[in-house]
């Protein structure tokens, strides 16, 4: 996977190192992701202990979600922001095109409560499409910090007034990209919480806001919330920039489950050697201030070159950034 980035089978049995002919190899994926059983909280745990830090975590959730055929393949994932892109984690497979519910983020959130505990998070940061009254209960309930963004009409209520009103009216009067907490806690879908928020430059005739709902520390709001895109870069490497993950023709959703656990792998991998080389020979630093390739990108290319020319192997052991220890 690493060696032609991409998961499809034909191009991946053709860079099998194998006497066997490319169909041969061919059939072992297939028998492979057909009947092997893969232990996701165990890669999970393994994914876990290879992170470059284990506590103080902000967990990111997101849905990424394509089509093949009849099927819709809809990824719900948890992972963990670290310097510009976040570590898959845990996932659900949706049995929908839509969005998850309630229950599906509470099940996904107490299945890492359960592996690695709830003292490990800083703080759980999403979009607006996750927010929900059962799911905001079992945040505060637990006593989970959040930033969860909201829509600019959500109506949110005033208990100190004892009414009801729009969230974007409690910053309509600040100047533009003034980020600011209201300093009164609220309910937004009957659960207590605190508003943070700002107008943001329209990119239309709309007005647009920032409003973010929070558990507690309004001040961190937007500095959390602002992680919130890292997964986006998770699923770009996951996607065009890594594996091509889109590009599988399988459309069982239990054979799909077993090729993102391993493309959790591959990307755990490749983001661990791009440490160890950007160490010794840090990425350049272009003109617009960011980096020429991520520490992602930086990894994968040496693997692959590794893996696809022997004689440029060094002493660098590649095998060795999947030890835990």
């Amino acid at each position: 996977m690493c060696k032609v980035q991409t998961v499809t089978f034909e191009k991946l049995a053709n860079a099998f190192n194998s006497q066997s002919d490319s169909g041969s190899s061919l059939r072992r994926i297939q028998r492979f992701i057909a009947s092997y059983s893969l232990d996701s909280d165990l890669i999970a745990l393994l994914v876990f202990n290879l992170l470059p830090s284990r506590d103080k975590l902000i967990l990111s959730i997101d849905r990424t979600n394509w089509k093949f055929g009849q099927t819709n393949i809809n990824i719900f994932m948890l992972g963990v922001v670290y310097k510009g892109v976040a570590f898959p984690l845990l996932f659900t497979m949706l049995d929908k095109r839509g969005n998850s519910n309630s229950q599906e983020r509470i099940d996904l959130l107490n299945r890492f409560i359960r592996l690695f505990g709830k003292h490990v998070i800083e703080s759980v940061v999403a979009d607006r499409e996750f927010v929900g009254k059962d799911w905001l209960a079992f945040l505060n309930r637990n006593e989970i910090r959040y930033y969860i963004r909201i829509r600019n009409n959500f109506k949110v209520f005033l208990p100190h007034k004892n009414k009801e009103i729009k969230a974007s009216h409690l910053f309509n009067r600040f100047k533009t990209n003034e980020f600011v907490y209201y300093h009164k806690i609220v309910r937004v879908n009957g659960e207590l919480c605190y508003l943070s928020g700002c107008k943001l430059n329209p990119k239309t005739l709309k007005q647009e806001f920032l409003i973010i709902v929070s558990f507690n520390k309004p001040k961190n709001a937007q500095q959390d919330y602002q992680k919130r895109w890292q997964i986006e870069m998770c699923f770009k490497a996951m996607k065009s920039s890594g594996f091509d993950i889109e590009k599988t023709h399988l459309q069982d959703i239990q054979r799909i489950e077993k090729l993102i656990l391993l493309v959790m792998i591959a990307f755990v991998w490749c983001y661990k050697i791009g440490i160890y080389l950007h160490q010794i020979n840090p990425i350049k630093i272009k003109k617009h201030g960011r980096r020429a390739k991520s520490i992602f990108k930086y990894g994968l290319t040496f693997l692959a070159n590794v893996l696809l020319n022997s004689e440029n192997q060094d002493d660098t052991d590649i095998f060795r950034f999947l030890s835990c220890t």
